[in-house]
């Protein structure tokens, strides 16, 4: 493949900013050539389904929307997606394929790189520069021989290679020197740069670690980047772990969010950070008292009613019916009728789950079939939270096995509402990221505090290139288009 069209960045470890620096750099050079974003394998339960109905990782769709393009199967073709008892579903080129073992998944680990070529060529032919992303931690030396995401993809392409290594834990001259020991020679031989990732404080305190490090390795430092708050959206539920009661700010609407233990798709609910207090409640947290919850997406529904019930979570859930709003996001939704009937596809063996009865639905899984398609709905709810916006219209996703009954939907034919309209289900995911759906939440939590509702402030630059304008202040982007064999601006 033409080298001159990759660009790989790498990872001393798991969450030291790969992906962010991917969609930096994809908003960055998409200004004067079409760029791709790609990630061999992704590990997540953050998706996102396209216009074709294929799921991927949020994280390569985000870096396409920071490109400018529409996001493919292509840019993410394995994505597994972990359900628990060391089994993972794994979803090839957007579509479920199955749901196996880490062993037996590495042992057809060879069947894998034929799709991951075909992508990649895919990709070459439709765009100028392809930036990839690896996962996790480059120098896993156990895996070396099985890996298709890091050394794989390196060996796959011979691209040139960034190593990024994140200061704020610490340790990170360590990392990114033994990560250069440990990695292979061919691999080795092409990582052109380093990049220090979420400093705090005055950069020239590292001058002399990094003039060290450059001495060590023969590599230079393209540059140390900031710690700032991203206003993108989560890659996966390490992120959660970051999020802190300064994130929440000091709005007086306290909205619960039940962290479940094989959370999805929490990124739902993040577009509600910018008006409301949002916590992730642990089964075993205190509840508190908040003025509304909601019951997120997962990636094994029965598994995660089962620790919801046996925790005391659902108890308290109950506690509040009637008197602040219940919501319940796809497997969340699931959770809130009656019942759910699983022929073994979600949990290996038939059985039926008693759920928190708090919606008149009931879901079966009798296939393993997955409705993953991007839909648009017309709100017909007059209850006291949507009525204000009935007949009006909302956007979503859907990423959902199982099928539920409902005698009273509330998004065209998705959903459900109790009579009193504060217990709501849906399938829908991204359903905040619709304004008027966002404001009917926080507009009714606010009065019925007695307190004014006041319009969220969304600043005026585009995230994207809020984080493109501190990566090309910060790096030394003369030297990565260099890398590309492009000219010292970029084109």
């Amino acid at each position: 493949m033409n080298t001159k069209k990759h660009l790989l960045i790498l990872g001393t470890a798991s969450h030291v900013g790969k992906s962010a620096i991917v969609t930096g750099l994809c908003r960055i050079l998409s200004a004067n050539h079409k760029v791709a974003p790609f990630k061999a394998q992704n590990m997540s339960l953050n998706s996102w389904i396209t216009q074709d109905g294929k799921e991927i990782g949020i994280a390569q769709a985000i870096q396409a929307m920071a490109a400018g393009i529409e996001p493919t199967a292509d840019m993410n073709p394995v994505l597994l997606k972990p359900k628990g008892d060391r089994v993972s579903q794994v979803i090839l080129l957007g579509e479920p394929y199955a749901d196996k073992s880490a062993g037996s998944y590495y042992d057809s680990i060879e069947e894998t790189h034929d799709v991951l070529r075909g992508s990649l060529q895919r990709l070459a032919d439709g765009y100028d520069i392809i930036v990839m992303e690896g996962a996790g931690g480059a120098a896993e030396i156990n895996l070396y021989e099985r890996d298709i995401v890091n050394i794989g993809t390196a060996r796959l392409t011979d691209a040139p290679i960034i190593l990024v290594g994140d200061i704020e834990r610490g340790g990170v001259f360590a990392s990114l020197y033994g990560t250069i020991e440990l990695l292979p020679e061919d691999v080795r031989k092409n990582v052109c740069g380093f990049i220090i990732n979420k400093f705090r404080g005055d950069p020239t305190i590292l001058e002399s670690g990094l003039t060290e490090l450059e001495e060590r390795t023969g590599i230079p430092v393209l540059g140390v980047l900031p710690h700032f708050k991203l206003r993108i959206p989560s890659e996966d539920s390490v992120s959660i772990g970051d999020k802190s009661s300064e994130d929440a700010g000091v709005h007086d609407v306290d909205i619960a969010v039940i962290r479940l233990p094989r959370i999805s798709n929490f990124t739902d609910f993040e577009p509600l950070e910018r008006m409301a207090k949002v916590r992730y409640v642990d089964l075993d947290d205190d509840l508190g008292t908040p003025d509304a919850i909601i019951i997120p997406g997962t990636k094994n529904t029965t598994s995660d009613l089962h620790d919801l019930m046996e925790s005391g979570m659902a108890g308290k859930i109950r506690s509040f019916n009637g008197n602040v709003p219940i919501l319940g996001i796809c497997g969340g939704y699931q959770m809130l009728g009656n019942s759910i009937v699983d022929s073994g596809i979600e949990g290996g063996e038939s059985d039926r789950f008693e759920g928190l009865g708090l919606l008149d639905i009931d879901t079966v899984f009798d296939a393993y079939e997955k409705r993953t398609v991007q839909v648009t709905k017309t709100i017909n709810e007059c209850g006291p939270i949507l009525g204000c916006i009935n007949g009006e219209v909302v956007k979503g996703y859907e990423i959902h096995m199982g099928m539920s009954t409902s005698n009273r939907p509330v998004f065209g034919d998705d959903g459900c509402a109790d009579e009193s309209g504060l217990v709501i289900g849906t399938y829908l995911h991204g359903l905040f990221e619709n304004q008027n759906v966002r404001h009917a939440l926080v507009r009714y939590l606010a009065e019925k505090k007695g307190l004014v509702f006041e319009d969220e402030d969304i600043p005026d630059i585009d995230p994207y290139d809020e984080l493109a304008d501190v990566m090309r202040e910060r790096l030394d982007m003369p030297r990565i288009y260099e890398m590309l064999g492009l000219g010292p601006e970029g084109l």
